[in-house]
This record gives C-alpha cells, sequence and structure tokens, in this order.
C-alpha cells in the first residue's frame, strides 16, 4: 500500500514530464489527467479500505475512474480493479502473486483500451514487465525486477518507432514516429523509481 502511495506521490512530482511527453504526439494532458486521480487518492488515504491489498486496489479504482480526466479514468481505473480482484483477500504478496497482480493491470488496461502489444500504447512497456516476472517464479525477487525493468525500458524506447495507432497519436500517423508514448514512458518511469525505492 506504501507502494501506491509513493507511486501516486511520483505520479504528482512528474505531472508536468509527463505532459511534456504526451504534447509531442497527443493532446499534452496526460500528466494532469492522471495526476488528478492520484492527488485524491492522497487526499482521502485515510478513508481507503485497507484490509486486503485487493480491497485497497478496488478503493483506489474507484477515485481514479471518478478523478482522472479523459481515457486516463477508464482506462487506469479498471487497470487497478482487475489488479485488485487478482489479488483479493490477499495481505502481502509473493512473486507469483505480483506477477498475477501485473497481470490485472494489463487485463484492466486491454479490456477498456482494446490494444495490444505494438500498439504505442502504456502496454508497450506494462506487457513486457509483466511477461518478464512471471517467467521468474521462484527466483530472488531483486534480479527479477531488475530484469523485468529492463524490459519495461526497452518497450517503452521501442515507441518511437511504432505508428501509433491508438488515442489522439492516430491522426498524426506516421508523424507519429520518433515521439515516445506518454504512457509507456509514464510507466517505465514510475516502475524505476518504485524499485530505486523500495529496493
Amino acid at each position: 500500500m506504501e507502494m501506491v502511495k509513493f507511486t501516486a506521490e511520483d505520479i504528482i512530482k512528474n505531472e508536468s514530464y509527463f505532459c511534456d511527453l504526451d504534447s509531442v504526439a497527443g493532446d499534452g494532458d496526460f500528466g494532469s489527467s492522471i495526476a488528478k486521480g492520484f492527488k485524491e487518492i492522497i487526499s482521502q488515504w485515510d478513508t481507503l479500505n485497507t484490509e486486503d491489498i485487493g480491497g485497497f486496489l478496488r478503493s483506489c479504482s474507484m477515485i481514479i475512474m471518478e478523478k482522472c480526466g479523459g481515457a486516463s479514468g477508464p482506462i487506469w481505473g479498471k487497470a487497478f480493479l482487475l489488479a485488485g480482484r487478482a489479488v483479493k483477500g490477499k495481505q502481502e504478496l509473493n512473486l507469483t502473486e505480483i506477477g498475477e497482480l501485473f497481470q490485472g493491470f494489463v487485463d484492466g488496461v486491454q479490456k477498456v483500451g482494446k490494444a495490444q502489444l505494438g500498439d504505442k500504447t502504456l502496454l508497450d512497456s506494462l506487457i513486457p514487465y509483466t511477461n518478464s516476472l512471471k517467467k521468474a517464479v521462484g527466483e530472488e525477487i531483486k534480479p527479477v525486477i531488475e530484469e523485468a525493468l529492463k524490459c519495461a525500458d526497452e518497450g517503452a524506447e521501442s515507441t518511437k518507432s511504432i505508428t501509433a495507432s491508438k488515442g489522439r497519436a492516430r491522426y498524426l500517423g506516421e508523424r507519429s514516429i520518433g515521439a515516445y508514448d506518454a504512457g509507456a514512458k509514464a510507466v517505465a518511469v514510475l516502475l524505476n523509481d518504485l524499485y530505486t525505492k523500495f529496493f
């Protein structure tokens, strides 16, 4: 739960940077859109369900769906909701369950956004990260996460060479090549910052 609080604070800290990333091929409001929801999570922190990890993520999802702007609300909200379902009733997570948690995030994003790997979305960093975690069952967690972070970074970097097919950037066609997908880059930044803070 403290990891979610740190991530919320990290999103708020990077609000302008994420907007700058989005301004190259999108609306330029990605950072402010997600920051709205996570500012509200911080504001309501003491009222959130902390009985278990799943319930906590579900309570976060409701705030995100309501308060995040644009497409970010439904996408990130559903991601938190399905991640919560994946770890329902859990007080702590082993490596296998962490993989299931992140698969819930992926499933939530795909359920709303209908995107796949290679569509120049946040999934281009989130899916490689998740798949890397899930392959490493039974290993020590720190090197597993380090390897997963490499996959997330490579995925985010790959979006510079992809023609956008989702979101506002799709209207640019081949002109979107050369720009990061803001969501993919943001996910990589947040995951790296989490690792630095907690490992």
